[in-house]
Formats: C-alpha cells, structure tokens, sequence
C-alpha cells in the first residue's frame, strides 16, 4: 500500500507515491547513513528540476532520498527493477567487479546478502529504469510524465565503465537526449549540476540553468555532456 507524501515548493504542492515500508525502512537506514551537509550555489532545486550529479558508489541515491526532502524519481540500471537473478548479476558483475574492481569470488559472495536487501531498496525508490538499446524511448517517456507531476529526476550521467572516479572521465549522451524531450514536451526546466564530495560529505549543487539556454548553444550532444561533466568535475572541486 503506498503512502502519499506531500512537500510544499515554492507553494506548489508535490505529491509522490512512496509505500508504506519503504518510509518504515528508511528511519532504520538513517541510523547508520550520516546526512550530508548540502551546498546550493544558487538555491535548493524547485518542483520538476533535473539534477546530473556523480553517483559515488550508492552514496548520492541513499541520502538524497533520505535527507534530500524533495520528490524525487532516480534513474538507474535497468538490471536494478528486475528479479533476483538479474540484480545478482549486475552488482556481481558489472557494478562490484566491473567498476568498483573487487575480486569476483568476493563479489559474488558478498552479494548473496547485499543483492536482496539492495533490489528491496531499489524497488521502494520506483527506478525509472535505464537502457542501451531502443528501450530507452521508454525511459524517456516516464521521465517526462514524472516531470508533468512536478517530480524532480535525479541523473547520473557519467561514464563508469573504468569506474566511479572522483575525476569524472565524461557524461554519457542520455542526459542530453532528456534535455531535447523536454524542450519539444515545451518543458523549459531547471538543470542543476551536482557533485557529492565523499572525503568532505558535502554534496555541491551549482547554480541552475534552463533546458532551453543549454540547447541555444548549439553543441552536438557529445560537446554540450563534456561541457557539463568539466563543471561538474569544478564542482568537485570546489571548497564549499
């Protein structure tokens, strides 16, 4: 049975479904999640704003949805909204051996008790669900009806086939593929880049800029995610 919160945004009132258990699961989360200290260059986001921020490991996803007080919907590896073989596989696989670069006996191991309370979660945060193939168009229309209801979508864009770097190698193009949905969907929204400083446990949100004012660039897709990964890789940076 799902619960409805609501959350009050510059008096517009957001409503988003989250079930009972899962807001029941979260306050035993909090005791072993410390809050991060949040940094707005230019102001928290406001309804239906898209956040491209680093992932750093499941770090971002965690206590953004604990602390962040803000509806919000998360992209995420389609694997992630699928069975217990399918999420097995890819954090054994992909996600702990393939980027984090543990051993994979020990992988594997060790997800035979994290896979299970990690697809819980997951399953609790309503993934919109990413894929590399002709599925994405998919994702790209649940992102669109969730920014209809004035829900924000947290992005992590960047390219983590060698890894979770804390200087990012680069954005991958699906961002930019939102951005052009929205401007034909007439959805001038605000883009807020981010970046989560593991060793300072401070999570940097520069200041926002309209869907519209990034596409008038005229970059490719290829130059306008560079140019927003070297800003977020600033962000990083940044002694806030």
């Amino acid at each position: 049975m799902a619960s409805v919160a609501k959350m009050e945004f510059d008096g517009v009132t957001v409503e988003y479904a989250r079930k009972k258990w899962f807001l029941a699961l979260q306050k035993v989360i909090k005791f072993f999640i410390k809050k991060p200290r949040y940094v707005y260059l230019g102001g928290k986001p406001g309804p239906g704003s898209i956040i491209l921020s680093n992932h750093e490991s499941a770090t971002v996803p965690l206590t953004l949805e604990m602390y962040g007080k803000m509806p919000i919907r998360f992209w995420g590896a389609h694997d992630m909204n699928e069975g217990f073989r399918a999420v097995y596989k890819y954090q054994t696989v992909t996600y702990y051996h393939g980027k984090k670069h543990w051993p994979l006996w020990c992988a594997r191991l060790f997800c035979l008790l994290a896979s299970p309370l990690t697809m819980i979660f997951y399953r609790g945060l309503d993934l919109i669900p990413t894929y590399p193939d002709m599925r994405f168009k998919n994702t790209l229309s649940r992102s669109i009806a969730a920014l209809e209801k004035q829900n924000s979508l947290v992005v992590f864009p960047e390219d983590s086939s060698d890894g979770y770097l804390k200087e990012l190698k680069g954005f991958l193009p699906g961002a930019i593929m939102l951005l052009e949905q929205c401007k034909r969907h007439n959805m001038n929204r605000q883009v807020y880049v981010a970046y989560y400083q593991k060793d300072r446990h401070v999570h940097v949100f520069d200041r926002p800029i309209r869907v519209d004012e990034l596409l008038d660039k005229g970059l490719s897709r290829k130059a306008l995610a560079a140019e927003l990964c070297a800003r977020c890789n600033e962000l990083g940076k940044m002694d806030v």
